[in-house]
């Protein structure tokens, strides 16, 4: 095991019914100024907008509508230039992961005089470890990234077809995590959630620690929890116990404590991320997509079998001796369970019909990703464009 600090602030609400009781008081202990950030029409639909207006009524309100998934920098310069203009006290975060991503950075972006997209861009977020940051507190509404307790924020920059991850002085301070606001999520963000949660997990999981089976103990038990729990997610929306179990997964795997004693960096979301910045698909789908061709790369690299047949073992349950068995059909059992839950599985479904971006993809995944210097198996700009061909064919 590596040394390592952990360090975690955020005050976990988790359960149904702590908005109505708890919501004004976790808010107000920061101020009476506040940055209401949320997304589209579906927490107005649900009720829940209004119940956060009620909550809050006797305190100054200025909105943030409107953040896209795969957060814009639009919608953060936006939201700069509303709190320094209102000086708010706290920001408050309605939404999944791309409102609460967006809502620390401009959280950060308040005590900032230049363009906030220099917080995302300058080595990877120094630049925002410099500065004060508002208090954040989320109420979550979708079961994926785990951003509300941890430090990064991920933004895409339309303009530059730039995708990066960012990272801040401070996690949000109180999280609301009520499992039955996931009821409504259609079976689309479900699907690609849980994709995101797994993903997750395989990234902190492939890594060359050795003898840290504290970590990938953990790991594996949040694996066989989302392999679990999703499906059930799928056919039964509101089943509190799949949505509960999900919710806590994706919390869970990461808020920095199963990579705690581990190094080394992720390989498929910078893959990805390069995906979203050109395509603008949904991360988890690309996810999906990319995962097992990674893997297929991955076990080319015998020193990578042992680990592979591991993961089979304890996360598929695969009975088989042979490490070499059993790596493959792991990697053959994670496309399978991925596939079933529904999206596509070929870059051309999701309209990438050609290979006309590959090379700046590539490119760019391999630098802002170090791959070729900390990745588990050493990925260059020639194999970054040979997983991005196979994941234009079908398995």
């Amino acid at each position: 095991m590596e040394n390592f600090s952990f360090k975690n602030d955020t005050d976990i609400r988790f359960g149904t019914g702590r908005i109505e009781s708890e919501l004004h008081d976790a808010v107000a202990q920061f101020g009476d100024k506040v940055l209401l950030v949320y997304g589209g029409h579906s927490i107005k639909k649900s009720g829940l907008y209004d119940q956060v207006k009620n909550v809050l009524s006797d305190l100054k309100i200025v909105e943030l509508p409107g953040v896209e998934p795969n957060p814009k920098i639009a919608s953060v310069r936006e939201g700069q230039k509303l709190a320094q203009e209102n000086d708010v006290d706290v920001v408050l975060a309605v939404g999944g992961g791309s409102v609460i991503d967006a809502s620390k950075v401009i959280a950060s972006a308040k005590f900032y005089q230049g363009d906030p997209w220099d917080l995302v861009v300058k080595a990877n977020g120094a630049d925002r470890m410099k500065l004060d940051q508002l208090p954040v507190v989320d109420i979550l509404t979708l079961s994926a990234t785990g951003t509300e307790m941890n430090f990064g924020s991920v933004i895409s920059n339309p303009e530059t077809h730039q995708k990066f991850g960012t990272g801040g002085p401070h996690t949000p301070a109180v999280s609301f995590l009520d499992p039955m606001l996931t009821y409504t999520v259609s079976k689309w963000q479900t699907a690609a959630g849980s994709m995101d949660i797994f993903s997750h997990l395989i990234e902190q999981y492939f890594n060359r620690t050795e003898n840290n089976d504290v970590s990938r103990g953990m790991i594996e038990g949040l694996m066989r929890s989302v392999l679990k729990w999703a499906p059930v997610a799928l056919d039964e929306p509101s089943n509190y116990d799949a949505r509960a179990n999900l919710m806590w997964t994706a919390t869970m795997a990461l808020n920095g404590i199963v990579r705690s004693g581990n190094k080394g960096g992720w390989t498929v979301h910078s893959l990805e991320h390069e995906l979203s910045a050109y395509y603008d698909i949904t991360h988890g789908v690309g996810l999906g997509i990319l995962t097992p061709r990674w893997m297929k790369f991955a076990l080319k690299d015998s020193s990578t079998t042992a680990l592979f047949a591991r993961f089979g073992r304890q996360v598929f349950d695969i009975q088989e001796a042979d490490d070499h068995k059993a790596a493959e059909a792991a990697i053959q059992a994670t496309y399978n369970w991925i596939s079933k839950l529904g999206f596509p599985m070929t870059l051309p479904e999701v309209d990438i019909k050609d290979e006309t971006n590959f090379d700046a993809m590539a490119t760019s995944a391999v630098e802002t990703g170090s791959l070729d210097k900390v990745a588990y198996v050493t990925i260059r700009v020639d194999d970054a464009k040979e997983i991005y061909r196979e994941s234009m064919k079908k398995w």
